[in-house]
């Protein structure tokens, strides 16, 4: 009799406990609204007038969008190793894709926006954030992705302090068009790429165009002029999340990019 009560309670416990861990990690899961740019920037900044100092509003929204990443409900999921987080896998998905905007905006920062040509130094707290947001995103110790992230937020913030500070020439971001076009290069790419990922869903028969009909042109491995290419089921809300991700951060990178080159 004891024997049973006491696997009834064990059985309500495990009940409630996975009950609990399904709630918290649907919460969890819930991705972060947008947010005005423009309004926050106002509501945030310290200095007057931040739309007028070039690079201010970008560099802000990436700090935002980083920060984001981190202390959205959860906290940062992509490394959990334990529960519920580590059940969870559409939150890192698109975690990740928001990640990799801030990694390609990081770059783009650091070889073209703080650089006025090819002949120019790079800006020292840029190149020191770019590779610290280059960290492997399920890195849980020694570092943690979210330490590291963090510095690198810490980076930028010295960095856009530095734009602000009008007696200081040594940190620059420039709003040229070719600065701007690069950055775009890599927008494209990326896009593309979660274009032909979320089309191969149901599966289809594509051509292959990879040497853009070239004939001088080479590839390292021969490949079928024709093939099926189809995402397995298991991958397909990941890459559905992670697009998701990716095109949220890029939507507010976009907003921050009109009021720089307006």
């Amino acid at each position: 009799m004891r024997q049973s009560i006491n696997s009834k309670r064990i059985a309500i416990v495990a009940v409630v406990l996975v009950l609990l861990f399904w709630l918290i990690g649907w919460y969890w899961s819930l991705s972060p609204d947008t947010f005005d740019v423009r309004q926050r920037l106002k509501q945030n900044s310290p200095v007057e007038n931040p739309t007028n100092i070039a690079g201010y509003t970008l560099t802000t929204t990436m700090i935002d969008v980083s920060e984001t990443l981190l202390n959205k409900p959860g906290g940062y999921l992509s490394n959990d190793v334990t529960p519920p987080g580590i059940f969870l896998d559409n939150m890192p998905a698109w975690e990740f894709g928001a990640l990799e905007m801030v990694r390609d905006l990081a770059l783009s920062m650091r070889k073209d926006f703080s650089r006025s040509q090819s002949q120019s130094i790079e800006n020292p707290y840029l190149t020191k954030a770019h590779p610290k947001f280059n960290m492997d995103h399920k890195s849980w110790a020694l570092p943690s992705s979210e330490s590291s992230y963090s510095d690198g937020i810490e980076l930028l913030k010295k960095y856009r302090d530095e734009l602000a500070n009008t007696r200081n020439t040594d940190s620059q971001f420039y709003t040229r068009a070719d600065n701007l076009r690069e950055w775009l290069k890599q927008v494209e790419k990326r896009l593309g790429s979660y274009s032909q990922r979320l089309s191969a869903s149901v599966g289809s028969a594509r051509l292959n165009t990879d040497l853009a009909g070239d004939s001088n042109a080479k590839q390292s491995s021969p490949v079928a002029s024709q093939r099926v290419v189809k995402t397995s089921w298991w991958k397909l809300d990941d890459n559905f999340y992670e697009a998701r991700g990716a095109t949220w951060a890029l939507l507010l990178f976009l907003k921050a990019v009109e009021i720089e080159f307006y």
